[in-house]
Order: C-alpha cells, then sequence, then structure tokens
C-alpha cells in the first residue's frame, strides 16, 4: 500500500490552531465550573455580583472596581445599549414619516442600530471578559487562604500598578483608543458591506437592511450592471503600480547611492543634500505642483508648442497609458531619495574585506554587486520592501493629487478612472457616489489582497527564513 498523504504544513498548522482553541475553551469552560461547585459561598455569589469575595476578603480596590464595572454595565445595557441592539436584526422597520399633528417622525435610524448595536455586542464580550477574571480571582485567592497565605492589602493592589503591572496602566488609554477610534470603525465597515446602504437608502431619511452577500456577488459579476469588470481593471493596475512604485524606486534609490559612494566621486555631501531636500518639501505640495506642470495647459506644453517642438499639447493626463507612466515616473523622483539614505548607511557596514578579496579572485563590479552587495540589501531591507509594497497597494496620495484618478471612462463603473488604485476607487465610491455599501467591499478587498500579499511574501523573506544568515 501507499503512503497516506500529509496534509500541506499550513493546513496542519490552521487544523493545530483551531483544535487548541477549542481544548482551550472546553478547559476553561470546566475550570469555570470547578471554581463554583468547588468555591466557598463568597465565590459562588460573585458569580452574580462581581467583586463581592474581594470585597468580603477585604479587597477594597479589587472589589469595588469589579462592582463598578457591572454596575455600570447593566446601566448602559438597559438605559441605552439594549434599545439598539434589539433591533440590529433588522437596522429599524418604521421610516420617517408624520405624525397626526403634522410633525415629522424619524423613526428608527439604521445607521445608529448598526453602529450602537455593534459598541453593546463588543461591550458586552469585554464584561464576559472581566468577569472571568473575577471568577479566576475568587479562585486564587481561596487557594492562597487555604495554603495559609495573606492576600495583598489595598496599597499592595495599587502600588502593583505601578510595578509589575504597570504594563497594563500604561497600556490601558491606548488600548482604549485603538478599539475606539480603529476597531470598532473597521466592524461597522465590514458589516456595511453585508447592507444596502447607499444613496436611496440613507438613514435617517430611508433605512438600510441586510442583504447578505450580494454586495460581493455584485462585484464579481461581469454583466453590464456588475462591478466585475471594474474590479478587476483596477486591481491589475494596483498590483502593476505597487509593484514598479516599490522596485523601481529600491533599485534606482540603491544605485544612487552606490554611485555617491564610489570612491573619487566629489562633493558627496551635496549631491546627497540636493536629493534630500526634495524630502524636505511637502509631499503634496510638490505632487499638485509637478501633476499643474504637465497638464494640458501647464508650463511644460506651454514652452514645448511656444518652441515649436510640438503642434499640439501632449495629454499627460487624459491618454490613460500616458497617465500611468508618467505617475510611476513622478513617484521615483519622489522615492529615490528615501530608499538612497537607507541604502547608503547599509553599505558602509559590508566589509571591506569581502569586495578586496573578491577583487582577488578576479570578479568584476558586475559580480561583485550580484554576490555580494544585492544579497546582503536584499536580506537587510527585505521587512522594508514588503511594508513598502503593502504601502504602494494603499498609496492614495500620489494618485489622487496627480490624476484624480484619471482620465474617466464609460467602460468602467462606480465612477472609477483609468489610474485609479483600489484606495481611490474606494474614495470615490464614497464621496461621489455615495455608494456606501460597494466601498466596504472595495474595502474589505484592499484588506485581502494586502493580508494575502503580506503573508505569503513575508514567508520566504530571507531575513524571516534564515535570520542566522549575515551574523
Amino acid at each position: 500500500m501507499g503512503k497516506e498523504k500529509q496534509p500541506s504544513g499550513k493546513l496542519a498548522s490552521a487544523g493545530n490552531a483551531v483544535a487548541n482553541f477549542f481544548k482551550w475553551l472546553g478547559a476553561d469552560l470546566a475550570d469555570i465550573g470547578s471554581t463554583f461547585v468547588n468555591g466557598d459561598w463568597k465565590t459562588k455569589v460573585s458569580f452574580i455580583i462581581m467583586g463581592f469575595g474581594p470585597l468580603m476578603r477585604k479587597q477594597f480596590v479589587r472589589g469595588v472596581a469589579f462592582l463598578l464595572v457591572e454596575i455600570a454595565f447593566f446601566y448602559y445595557l438597559v438605559s441605552f445599549g439594549w434599545g439598539y441592539l434589539k433591533d440590529i436584526n433588522t437596522l429599524g422597520t418604521q421610516g420617517r414619516g408624520f405624525n397626526p399633528d403634522g410633525t415629522v417622525s424619524y423613526g428608527d435610524n439604521s445607521f445608529l442600530i448598526l453602529l450602537y448595536g455593534l459598541l453593546t455586542i463588543t461591550l458586552i464580550l469585554m464584561f464576559i471578559f472581566v468577569w472571568r477574571m473575577n471568577v479566576r480571582q475568587n479562585r486564587n485567592a481561596e487557594l492562597m487562604l487555604k495554603e495559609g497565605k495573606k492576600l495583598p492589602t489595598v496599597k499592595q493592589d495599587l502600588m502593583s500598578l505601578l510595578d509589575e503591572h504597570f504594563d497594563k496602566t500604561l497600556l490601558a488609554l491606548p488600548v482604549l483608543g485603538v478599539f475606539v477610534f480603529i476597531m470598532l470603525p473597521i466592524l461597522f465597515m465590514i458589516c456595511v458591506a453585508f447592507t444596502n446602504y447607499d444613496a436611496n437608502h440613507q438613514a435617517p431619511a430611508q433605512l438600510f437592511t441586510w442583504v447578505g452577500f450580494e454586495n460581493f456577488k455584485n462585484l464579481f459579476s461581469f454583466g453590464s450592471t456588475g462591478f466585475g469588470n471594474t474590479f478587476l481593471t483596477v486591481l491589475v493596475w494596483t498590483l502593476i503600480w505597487a509593484f514598479f512604485a516599490t522596485f523601481l524606486n529600491y533599485f534606482l534609490g540603491m544605485a544612487v547611492a552606490i554611485l555617491i559612494n564610489k570612491k573619487g566621486i566629489k562633493f558627496k555631501k551635496l549631491w546627497r543634500t540636493i536629493l534630500v531636500m526634495t524630502i524636505a518639501i511637502p509631499q503634496f505640495v510638490s505632487l499638485l505642483y509637478v501633476g499643474k506642470m504637465f497638464a494640458a495647459d501647464g508650463l511644460v506644453n506651454g514652452y514645448l508648442l511656444k518652441w515649436g517642438i510640438i503642434s499640439q499639447a501632449i495629454p499627460f493626463w487624459t491618454n490613460p497609458t500616458l497617465a500611468k507612466v508618467m505617475i510611476i515616473v513622478i513617484n521615483v523622483w519622489i522615492g529615490i531619495p528615501y530608499v538612497m539614505l537607507i541604502c547608503t548607511g547599509l553599505l558602509m557596514n559590508i566589509p571591506a574585506d569581502l569586495y578586496e578579496s573578491a577583487r582577488i579572485d578576479g570578479a568584476n563590479p558586475f559580480q561583485m554587486f550580484m554576490k555580494i552587495t544585492l544579497p546582503y540589501m536584499l536580506f537587510v531591507t527585505g521587512p522594508y520592501l514588503l511594508t513598502s509594497f503593502t504601502g504602494n497597494l494603499n498609496n492614495f496620495n500620489v494618485i489622487y493629487l496627480l490624476s484624480q484618478g484619471g482620465p474617466q471612462s464609460m467602460n468602467l463603473t462606480g465612477n472609477a478612472g483609468y489610474t485609479d488604485l483600489l484606495v481611490t476607487w474606494l474614495y470615490k465610491m464614497t464621496i461621489n457616489n455615495t455608494d456606501y455599501k460597494m466601498a466596504a467591499v472595495i474595502g474589505i478587498m484592499v484588506f485581502v489582497v494586502t493580508a494575502v500579499i503580506s503573508l505569503v511574501v513575508y514567508n520566504i523573506l530571507p531575513s524571516v527564513k534564515d535570520e542566522e544568515g549575515f551574523q
């Protein structure tokens, strides 16, 4: 009999992660049950009244903290949160209308129902986490007392927040900020992708509701009313742009750094200063100025017409191919100085003995570059290349400030242009078309594309696979 085919490493790892999660969940539930069965009456009451056990054991700071969390949670849930959470399955049923006395009745607000419903669900999960902490601390306190140990005093609890638990104290506000300003909007955007939220269903005037995967089907539909053709066109250009914007800047910046560092080159500080000056000027100023320079009535076309070199203005921003080439070239001008500075420092760290040995062995400059310089640079700057590539996938500034995503096309839906990236198309869908549902779907696809590329490339980077390679 042949050998049984083993699952791939990644699939096995994912399966193990899922199995370990359920194993941990089962063990945790078993521990909660054991704590309730074997715990004293103080611990049992703490399952319902959080902080009761610590208060009875004279751990007043912990007890008051848990009790206040429970009071605040249920006050929020009863007075505010439940009113929105109960309607989250429909996102509202009563739209705007008129009362018998002629006044306007706005009824439900789908936007607020979704927003505060998500907030309430998140707070419920956070409350469960705090409740679990309360149960665990009761169990630990019981065990300490059974072993004859003393429980921490109020002073010790307060001092621990500035000592062994100082990391939690320090990170409390940042974590809260990340949740409020990053995680909650992301969750809201993901949910919007499964609704019909657009200009015709915009709260509070009109209600919107759940539509399941209809928007995703629309995105991948290649019919006359679907977004499939536009999405594929924009995605391909986004990947092409990210590739050239990353690697052209990288290799040309490296070439400039090697040239300036070459022995015999004079005024090295001057050349570096000239290049760094492009960094000192705000990017949006440079991009807007250069974009106007190459407009149909800009300086470049104006002087070329004046000198008789051309008979009509060159369509830098109205010809799709030429517009894409111009964007890549201008981005090279902006990006080379950054890479040059990075490579300059790295080139100085390559041991000169390696080049001397290669020269003695008869290697020419090209061979030394391919066998010494390039491998070292790729090893050290691999993570930078990855972050630069993913950053260029979402490079809103360069595209929008130069061409605004144009030129436009009647063949592309959603107000997309030939030079639009996924992120600029998303912006147009939100601001110009007020098509929030499709903008949310595109936002999810931007995340998927970026995440897949990042994970795949990260796992094949030499600096990740062989950390000791250049030690």
